[in-house]
């Protein structure tokens, strides 16, 4: 641990004033009822606070979440960028630490203990936490998919999201270190909602290409993708599974081109 007096003014002031240090959850959900009770249940028992922002959504997400006692919900648009959506939540919370979470993932029993252990005598600012991914059934171990580490643990007014990218880390002042305990990821349960999800990211991809070079996005990006995820990160590991996910995550180049130029034709349509 770094002398006190290396330490920035606010988690001084945390520590001469908290001596059992609250955490809020910020989640931001657009119709999750598939899987945010189940998020929810595994952090409700022990956190102060969920904060969460709900992008208008037209399921049943809000009839679910209303159930919790602990819960805030902030109603808003759905911002394209959906980050704008969580740092809204981010803002919200009021607790000494943020856990920010996405719908689709479960923190686990030893993932809570650890977290509640750690923050109640610490100097660092924020964590990282390594997480597990389910895709066609199991959790893969390889292909850049695992420990896939994220930073959402900080302490409130320490961290926040740059919101300018869909796969960006948080940024944290201060010192970060990592946690052990793995957090559990549900984003792909089906192989339909992985390619919905791909396809979203190649559209936020392709509204961002200027002048993208044909034979780099249909040959170069997916040819040095694929053997990055598969041979170099050892999705082959992972059977099945490990190829798909190297193959599809190679394709989103391409797909994204395609997008990008039917877009800028449709311009000069006009």
């Amino acid at each position: 641990m770094p002398p006190i007096s290396k330490l920035a003014p606010k988690a001084l002031n945390y520590m001469s004033n908290k001596m059992t240090p609250t955490i809020s959850v910020a989640i931001a959900t657009y119709n999750e009822t598939d899987t945010i009770k189940t998020c929810l249940d595994s952090v409700t028992s022990w956190v102060s606070e969920i904060v969460l922002y709900d992008g208008q959504s037209t399921d049943d997400t809000l009839s679910m979440v209303k159930k919790y006692k602990n819960i805030k919900i902030i109603s808003g648009i759905n911002h394209p960028l959906f980050h704008l959506n969580k740092q809204t939540a981010i803002d919200a919370c009021t607790s000494d630490w943020i856990l920010q979470l996405d719908a689709d993932e479960v923190v686990t029993q030893k993932l809570a203990d650890e977290i509640r252990h750690t923050i109640k005598d610490t100097s660092i600012n924020g964590y990282w936490i390594p997480r597990q991914n389910f895709f066609l059934g199991k959790f893969l171990t390889k292909g850049g998919v695992y420990p896939d580490p994220t930073l959402r643990l900080y302490r409130k007014g320490f961290g926040k999201l740059p919101c300018v990218d869909v796969h960006e880390q948080a940024t944290v002042e201060g010192q970060t270190g990592t946690l052990v305990n793995d957090l559990l990821h549900y984003a792909d349960p089906t192989f339909e909602r992985f390619l919905l999800r791909n396809n979203r990211y190649s559209s936020l991809l392709a509204a961002h290409l200027k002048n993208p070079s044909f034979f780099n996005y249909f040959f170069i990006k997916p040819l040095i993708t694929f053997i990055s995820l598969f041979f170099r990160h050892r999705g082959y590991v992972d059977g099945f599974p490990g190829f798909v996910f190297a193959f599809y995550s190679a394709l989103r180049f391409p797909a994204a081109y395609v997008k990008y130029w039917e877009l800028f034709h449709a311009k000069n349509r006009h």
